[in-house]
């Protein structure tokens, strides 16, 4: 009985993965199989609200002539994304810290500490391009199934086990690590190269030159390396190595560059800063 009690906490992580691999591969009308447990009313509007959380905790830029470039670079994004269902939003947060986001419904921020990275409009429609990526895809729906699943698996089998009601904590612990690191994280990792992979192909669409998201993530490695805390933090973050990142990108410049001799071509667009 020990040994059922240990090879069932053992093995959950594991049985999580079959049965998310079951319902990927079960969605054919997905290009890629998707487990989505969230519709798309709820999505929206739990973007929405999440946005106006976020932005009645944030400091928002008076800077205007900043402000608008966010404005321009997104709407042009947003246009050639085509998401009828979304209301998009734009704004600039005073931040330091180096990053953007994308919320389901089209709610977009931008922290004023990524705008020396990004250096020109380009720079900054590749992290747009790759922020939006991720909501088109309903990349965060997915996330959250992927969680509710995990956790609903958890409470089914963990529950039933006298064992681990003495010793609530450390399996919950146990748990949720080893369903992170085996589950959740690689998903999540697919999700930014995607995300990559569609925000290079909307900027070449909206006239940036796609040339350009290369040098930004090797500018954001740079600064990522100078600024990582840990190893360890490194290894459990859900961005991919920026090796990987950077020779994903040059395999797709070429068709990239297809798209963008076909478009407005802005090029690298004006210094940010």
């Amino acid at each position: 009985m020990k040994l059922f009690y240990r090879l069932r906490i053992y093995t959950l992580p594991f049985l999580a993965i079959a049965i998310s691999s079951f319902f990927f591969i079960s969605d054919v009308a997905q290009s890629r199989g998707k487990l989505i447990l969230i519709d798309r009313a709820t999505e929206l509007k739990m973007g929405e609200e999440a946005y106006k959380e976020i932005l009645s905790k944030a400091v928002l830029s008076t800077d205007s002539r900043l402000t608008g470039a966010i404005r321009s670079v997104g709407g042009k994004i947003a246009r050639v994304a085509s998401e009828p269902k979304f209301n998009w939003e734009f704004n600039l947060i005073e931040e330091v810290k180096p990053n953007a986001f994308c919320l389901p419904g089209g709610k977009v921020g931008v922290n004023t500490g990524i705008l020396p990275i990004a250096k020109t409009e380009a720079g900054l429609a590749a992290v747009m391009g790759h922020e939006v990526a991720h909501a088109i895809a309903r990349h965060g729906a997915e996330r959250m199934s992927h969680s509710l699943l995990i956790n609903f698996i958890g409470n089914v089998f963990m529950n039933r086990s006298p064992k681990y009601k003495r010793n609530r904590k450390l399996y919950s612990a146990a748990y949720g690590f080893g369903a992170a690191v085996i589950v959740t994280l690689p998903f999540s990792r697919k999700h930014e190269l995607e995300a990559d992979d569609m925000g290079l192909i909307y900027m070449a669409k909206a006239g940036y030159d796609p040339r350009e998201a290369k040098k930004f993530w090797i500018r954001f490695a740079k600064y990522g390396k100078n600024n990582r805390e840990s190893d360890v933090l490194s290894f459990l973050s859900t961005h991919p190595p920026d090796s990987e990142r950077i020779a994903r990108i040059e395999k797709l410049l070429p068709k990239a560059l297809e798209v963008y001799e076909k478009s407005a071509k802005i090029g690298a667009g004006t210094p940010l800063l």
